[in-house]
C-alpha cells in the first residue's frame, strides 16, 4: 500500500534539521501530491494564537484565496471546533463549504494536536468523487501525529 510506503518518507522529512519547519511541512505537501493520485491540493492551516480564525500555512496546488478561514466557516473552521476529523465524499453537498476551485470534488481535513490542543490541520482536496477511505484518514492522522513533534 502507498500510505506504509510513505511513511518513512514522511518521517525522514519531519527529522530533516537542516530545513526549517515551513520547508519540511511543504516538503510534506510535495510528497503527498506527487504520490496519491486523487491529492489535488495538500496544505496546511494553523490557529491564530490569539484570534479564532485559521491561517494558511505552506500547500501545493492551484493558489486560494483562503489563507484566512474563521472558526465555524467551510470544513477547515469546522474542524478547528471539533477538534475531529472531517471527510467530505461530496463537497456539493455540504451547506458550509468554502469552494476553492470548481474542480474539487472531496475534501479531507485532519486536525493536529500539540499538549492536547488543536493548533491547525491537514486539508486535502481531491478532483475525484469519493476517494478518501478509512486508510486515508490513518496516514494523515499518522502525517498530524509526526508533524506536531516539530510545531
Amino acid at each position: 500500500m502507498i500510505f506504509e510506503a510513505l511513511k518513512p518518507q514522511v518521517e525522514a522529512i519531519i527529522s530533516n534539521k537542516i530545513k526549517t519547519v515551513d520547508e519540511r511541512l511543504f516538503s510534506i505537501c510535495e510528497l503527498l501530491k506527487k504520490n496519491i493520485a486523487y491529492y489535488n491540493w495538500v496544505g496546511f492551516y494553523f490557529s491564530h494564537p490569539s484570534k479564532e480564525e485559521l491561517h494558511l500555512g505552506p500547500y501545493v496546488g492551484e493558489p486560494t484565496d483562503h489563507t484566512i478561514i474563521p472558526f465555524g466557516k467551510g470544513i477547515c473552521g469546522q474542524v478547528a471546533l471539533s477538534n475531529k476529523n472531517f471527510v467530505v465524499p461530496d463537497v456539493k453537498a455540504q451547506d458550509n463549504y468554502i469552494a476553492c476551485s470548481i474542480t474539487v470534488k472531496a475534501e479531507i481535513v485532519v486536525p493536529i494536536f500539540v499538549s492536547g490542543k488543536n493548533i491547525g490541520q491537514i486539508d486535502i482536496d481531491s478532483n475525484t468523487a469519493d476517494p478518501f477511505t478509512e486508510l486515508d484518514e490513518q496516514f494523515l492522522e499518522f502525517v498530524c501525529e509526526k508533524v506536531a513533534t516539530i510545531l
